[in-house]
């Protein structure tokens, strides 16, 4: 559950959909993207003159960083409201319960150091 901001390796490592987690809901108001809006515009915009940087961190928010551009990518299952969190994520772990994971077979083993 996104309840606020997921930001790039951050959003990867905490159960997403790339290692192999089974849902994954945001709140409306979560943040998805690669990079924080301020910094995503300082990188694109560096050499473009300084000016506008707010309305351009502002068109970066409503583009890039909102919860339904995740959705459409398929990172994230569902956006959900805070009052519904209790009753989806019981249902899920129900629906989960029995669920079996087969071990993924590795060719070399990770020697103690």
């Amino acid at each position: 559950l996104i309840v606020r901001k997921a930001y790039g390796g951050a959003y990867d490592v905490m159960a997403s959909k790339h290692l192999r987690g089974d849902a994954n809901y945001a709140l409306p108001g979560a943040e998805v993207a690669v990079m924080g809006a301020q910094g995503a515009v300082e990188i694109l915009y560096s050499g473009g003159g300084g000016n506008n940087v707010e309305a351009r961190t502002q068109e970066y928010t409503e583009r890039f960083a909102n919860p339904m551009v995740a959705a459409q990518r398929g990172f994230v299952d569902d956006i959900i409201e805070a009052a519904d969190t209790r009753r989806i994520i019981c249902n899920d772990l129900k629906v989960l319960r029995n669920k079996e994971l087969p071990e993924i077979q590795r060719k070399h083993s990770n020697i103690p150091l």
